[in-house]
């Protein structure tokens, strides 16, 4: 009884958590948005133009996306502009079939083509496909064309004004809910990487897992930082955003520490393996923190749900008493690698603490203030230059692929629904729109979750429409299942289907009692428009991602060697951290995520198009494992004082940028002779080592701690050294062997 007990509990707490969403809001507001303007057009006899106004409103909604509102607005203004331009051209578009298929494929190719500049623009590149395929559906008998068209952007201007009052009753609701998540992904990237310290568990599986959540959570930063330092600032507002956005520093440096490893993964499996007993002295203190981090995400603004330190420092008693044995009993290379992995926990024990001290007390004024513009300096602009569309306007572009496939597909969907007359030949071209994506493994994700809800959702309404006969329950069942849908798109899309296929029949049932008819061509329409999408997807100009790869990883390479570069300058110079410095960091963890999330892609194409799979996933996780032995680097240096970089310092870190280089010599040249070299320089390489005596380190008096930590930066640095040696070293190797071409 208990279990079942829990399992509602937990369901219970989902469903509030779903309601409580800034996705189940916005399609709140959506559906205010449509069914408003109807309602009261049909009150007051102005029925065409409430329908109007609906759909302006509906083809305006998808740029009101998370991030900065000023960028909303500017989105969804745009987004109302071009959706009365479309309005108003296809008002005109009476064409033969013959004449109109190539002017759809052109209006098509050039709304599509808009996404070339960047997320955002895609969205309302979206609002102009809908609003030209669902005006086939729709053609006013009492607006002319153009006023018709004036109308499509007041509602869209409708949408603006309501999201607007929205996000004055309820500002905090985005930030909260990112920030929620940040939470909870940091949770569980820590989680694992506690798991990681076991040898025996799976570290293959652990680090696919890893480098997943490592990418959700960089998107996850990407999408809060642009929320946090684009907000505008007002008196009322600038404490909490000042919080707010030094609990995300916090967060971000949290990762940082996270994925750092004092020492290689082989190393440590083997000090593991000879002393078990710190396994679970560690993972308790790992674990510990994780479930902290859900408990701060559960509890909110409520202060008291904030989990204590208690138990957390008992945690840390035992670790310390542990690792201090190893002193006694002279392990000394281990406990110098224990000792630098206790004191980057402690670490994340002080940003743990900086992060309930800060939700602890929210009416408190004390606190630092941190320089927007600076911060400004995160986040990456959008390039809006017109020359970047001549610069894309050629095969090798995506997005130019893309859009002519999206053209000549929706030109091939509409003369078959118009030749074989479909009940509704746009139905197949809204299909083609909605499930057609640049990625292949995308697109047909989305197709059979298209063609599964679409079946299921007909099969529910069937039923319901056969036992139900009230014109008013449809009503309110198609709204109802419209906000359900449009809340689910982004979180389950086979359910979101499913609710956008009981919409559809709702209302179809409240002005036609041929339900059966339009569950028929409904299913069949979505057929022809998946099929349509997933066979565009293998033979009209496909994207595969291996064409890509190449890149990936070299953008990625350079990320992690001007990470590098910072990290040692940092070093020779030390002084306060510049800003170039967190940049670099940034910028390395985004390109290591933009990479996994690469591979990713190229893991969902066929089997015939993933080219050399070993060898680039080997490229993938050593390219992580550089980053996050960068991350240990960055993490000491830091925190700690270091002594002055030494000739041997910087000769080992001008190899190892040196290999780095290589890799993207090798990766751009596709005659690159990078292997042999490599292992001739390991043995100068390790000449140039320090020869490391471990001192009897239980000699040392209690308060000699200046040559106990000068000992263990010397082990963590050297350590370092030769691990990310080793990684660059195989990295060259691979990279001129991959062949992507």
């Amino acid at each position: 009884m208990s279990n079942v007990t829990l399992h509602i509990s937990k369901n219970f707490k989902e469903l509030l958590q779903f309601l409580k969403s800034i996705s189940f809001s916005r399609a709140i507001r959506v559906g205010i948005a449509v069914t408003l303007p109807v309602l009261m057009g049909i009150q007051l006899g102005y029925f065409e133009i409430g329908l109007a106004l609906s759909f302006g409103a509906f083809w305006s909604s998808p740029s009101d996306v998370s991030g900065s509102f000023r960028h909303k607005i500017k989105g969804i203004l745009i987004s109302a502009t071009l959706v009365m331009i479309v309005s108003f051209i296809k008002g005109y578009l009476h064409f033969q079939l013959w004449l109109l298929l190539p002017v759809l494929g052109l209006l098509t190719f050039t709304i599509a083509y808009i996404s070339i500049y960047g997320f955002r623009a895609s969205l309302i590149s979206f609002s102009g496909l809908m609003a030209l395929v669902l005006s086939f559906a729709n053609e006013s008998e009492e607006l002319e064309i153009y006023q018709y068209a004036v109308l499509i952007g007041v509602g869209g201007l409708w949408y603006l004004l309501l999201s607007k009052a929205w996000h004055r009753i309820n500002p905090k609701a985005e930030t909260e809910e990112f920030l929620s998540e940040t939470f909870l992904l940091t949770s569980e990237l820590i989680e694992t990487r506690g798991k990681l310290v076991n040898p025996h568990e799976d570290h293959e599986k652990l680090q696919s897992k890893l480098l997943k959540l490592q990418s959700d959570l960089t998107t996850n930063h990407e999408t809060l930082r642009e929320i946090l330092i684009l907000s505008r600032r007002t008196s009322g507002w600038s404490n909490y955003q000042n919080k707010r956005l030094l609990i995300f520093v916090q967060l971000i440096e949290m990762l940082e520490t996270a994925i750092s490893n004092p020492v290689n993964y082989h190393r440590m499996d083997v000090l593991f393996n000879d002393h078990p007993q710190y396994i679970k002295r560690f993972q308790d203190l790992i674990f510990e923190m994780s479930y902290q981090l859900r408990m701060i995400s559960e509890a909110g603004n409520d202060h008291r749900k904030l989990p204590k330190n208690d138990f957390m420092r008992q945690c840390f008693e035992n670790v310390r008493r542990d690792v201090a044995l190893l002193r006694e009993t002279k392990y000394y290379e281990e406990y110098l690698m224990l000792q630098n992995l206790l004191e980057y926990q402690e670490k994340q024990f002080e940003k743990l603490k900086s992060i309930k001290r800060l939700l602890g007390d929210p009416n408190s004024t004390e606190i630092n203030v941190i320089d927007r513009k600076k911060a400004k300096r995160f986040i990456a602009p959008q390039d809006y230059d017109p020359k970047l569309l001549l610069r894309n306007f050629s095969f090798r572009s995506t997005i130019f692929r893309h859009s002519v496939r999206l053209a000549v597909t929706v030109m091939i969907g509409y003369a078959l629904g118009s030749i074989f007359a479909f009940q509704n030949p746009y139905s197949i071209l809204l299909i083609v729109i909605v499930i057609m994506r640049p990625s292949y493994g995308l697109t047909r994700s989305r197709a059979k979750d298209r063609m599964i809800g679409t079946l299921i959702g007909g099969a529910i309404a069937f039923g319901v429409v056969f036992m139900i006969q009230d014109p008013y329950v449809y009503g309110i069942m198609g709204v109802i299942s419209l906000v359900i849908a449009l809340s689910l798109v982004q979180k389950n899309y086979k359910a979101s289907a499913t609710f956008i296929t009981l919409s559809v029949v709702f209302i179809y049932a409240i002005l036609s009692p041929d339900v059966l008819s339009l569950i028929k061509f409904r299913i069949l329409d979505t057929l022809v428009g998946a099929g349509l999408s997933y066979a565009a997807m293998l033979w009209l100009w496909p994207a595969w991602e291996f064409v890509e790869m190449k890149e990936s990883i070299e953008k990625s390479v350079k990320a992690n060697k001007d990470f590098l570069h910072k990290i040692i300058e940092y070093y020779l110079l030390k002084g306060h951290i510049p800003t170039s410095y967190n940049i670099a960091r940034k910028q390395a963890f985004l390109e290591t995520s933009n990479l996994s999330s690469a591979f990713q892609r190229m893991t969902q194409e066929p089997k015939s198009k993933q080219r050399e799979m070993n060898k680039v996933y080997e490229l993938v996780v050593l390219n992580h494992n550089f980053l996050a032995s960068l991350a240990s680097l960055s993490t000491y240096i830091q925190h700690y004082d270091t002594t002055e970089a030494s000739e041997r310092f910087k000769t080992a870190t001008e190899k190892i940028a040196f290999n780095l280089e290589r890799v993207v010599q090798c990766l751009k040249d596709k005659t690159c002779n990078g292997a042999g070299a490599s292992s001739e320089d390991t043995t100068l390489f390790d000449d140039q080592l320090p020869v490391f005596n471990y001192l009897e380190i239980n000699t040392l008096k209690s308060n000699d701690t200046e040559t106990l930590r000068e000992l263990q930066e010397a082990h963590l640095v050297w350590e370092q050294l030769e691990w990310l040696f080793s990684i660059s070293g195989r990295m060259l190797k691979l990279s001129a062997s991959v062949k992507l071409d």
